[in-house]
């Protein structure tokens, strides 16, 4: 079977996304839209995150398997958590379609810049305490679960993102969890939030399958060498948290100058 350029592209592109993942274990996804867009070549913004969102689905999927095995994941939260953002999931792809597609890329330069501040910023996180969903603490945290969940869920499918970056300090808010058990649980979140924005797109044919399965492929061998170098690297995460929020910063300028020379063109 021969390979095109695009089918390259995606494979190095799923290569970045899984390298980013598996060396910071988080915030990847956020490089999907661009990547599909400006150096893959797909047909439209909408494809782009449409195809980014069903490759974040899946990737976020499997690793659900690994944090569950070591028992870090919260069920109860993670389900409530999912269950009011799948909603609102639904609701902001529903809205993204709708939107125009280079506008759309505009204001993903704008969320890029935001999340590059907030990780460049954002202090080590507190260590919590463990935390179980009961009877005793329904009444407080059930509400801010579902407020919280509505919230990031809308936003992850108006974007066509994961949203790890705001799941975890979100249901961190909710519970007071520990850090760890914080990004087991949110991966559940992020794969429902996928699947339904993907299932949205996907409904208007606005998701390539055969880009989806590169970007995949490419993630799985780039997760590999990142989460082997995270290891080593450990003790220097937070630096490392820094310079990718820089290299998410550049991105989203570039996607902000390419939206805008654009939608300035007579």
């Amino acid at each position: 079977m021969a390979f095109s350029f695009s089918d390259v592209a995606a494979l190095i592109s799923g290569i970045i996304v899984g390298f980013v993942l598996g060396l910071i274990g988080g915030g990847g996804s956020i490089f999907a839209t661009p990547l599909l867009y400006y150096f893959v070549g797909v047909g439209s913004p909408h494809v782009a995150i449409g195809t980014g969102a069903a490759a974040v689905a899946i990737n976020a999927l499997a690793n659900v398997v690994g944090h569950a095995r070591a028992g870090h994941v919260k069920w109860a939260c993670a389900a409530i958590f999912a269950a009011a953002g799948t909603g609102g999931a639904f609701i902001g792809s529903t809205l993204g379609k709708l939107f125009d597609g280079q506008k759309l890329l505009l204001l993903f330069g704008v969320l890029m810049l935001a999340v590059a501040v907030q990780m460049f910023f954002k202090p080590p996180p507190p260590e919590g305490h463990d935390f179980s969903l009961t009877r005793e603490n329904a009444r407080q945290n059930v509400p801010a679960l579902v407020l919280m969940g509505l919230a990031v869920g809308a936003l992850s499918g108006f974007f066509g993102i994961g949203g790890g970056f705001l799941v975890v300090p979100g249901i961190i808010a909710a519970t007071g969890m520990p850090m760890i058990s914080a990004v087991g649980s949110s991966l559940v979140s992020v794969a429902a939030f996928g699947a339904a924005t993907t299932a949205n797109y996907a409904w208007s044919g606005l998701v390539d399958w055969r880009v989806t399965a590169l970007l995949l492929a490419g993630g799985v061998a780039g997760g590999m060498v990142g989460g082997r170098l995270a290891g080593k690297l450990a003790a220097r995460k937070q630096m490392l948290t820094k310079i990718f929020a820089v290299l998410v910063a550049s991105v989203g300028v570039y996607v902000i100058y390419r939206g805008a020379l654009v939608l300035l063109k007579p």
